[in-house]
């Protein structure tokens, strides 16, 4: 009986060490699921992930960033200090940060007008950005070129028939 005991403590003991060794995450709701049942995650804990695009507005304590799926960009109020590891936003030169926020979502959110948004309660960098490097198009140039060539041409050709005509 008491090797039954010491076996069956082993067992727990490795289940509960297996169990408690792996990193749990909250699933990912989709904005096109948000938006489409906005009503039912209303005032719910939940988690959205995407990358951090447009600009990041400060606001006092506070700060408003979007956060995009690639489907939607849902807007994200956050605390300050928490945007510090938020190092590239999604733009013409850069890829954004991919983050996961987790906090309340709000259908309609009575502190910010009525606005569909998450009030964050973490924010994780899953993914750093980068900045994009775009290869400049020197038969673009050569015709830019060549049209500041003929307004200017066309200027002076105005310009001198003027003068003409006020003599």
């Amino acid at each position: 009986m008491r090797k039954i005991i010491l076996s069956l403590r082993q067992v727990v003991f490795i289940m509960a060490t297996v169990l408690f060794c792996f990193q749990c995450y909250a699933q990912t709701i989709p904005s096109s699921e948000l938006i489409k049942d906005a009503k039912q995650y209303d005032g719910k804990n939940m988690t959205y992930q995407g990358e951090v695009v447009g600009d990041i507005m400060i606001r006092g304590l506070y700060a408003w960033l979007n956060v995009n799926d690639g489907s939607n960009a849902i807007g994200i109020w956050i605390r300050k200090d928490f945007i510090k590891g938020i190092q590239y936003i999604g733009s013409y030169q850069a890829k954004g940060d991919i983050v996961e926020v987790s906090g309340i979502f709000n259908h309609a959110c009575p502190e910010h007008g009525g606005d569909l948004d998450i009030h964050a309660e973490s924010v994780r960098t899953l993914r750093s950005g980068v900045s994009i490097e775009h290869a400049v198009n020197n038969k673009e140039i050569k015709v830019a070129l060549g049209l500041s060539c003929m307004m200017i041409l066309v200027w002076l050709l105005y310009s001198r028939t003027k003068k003409q005509q006020s003599d």
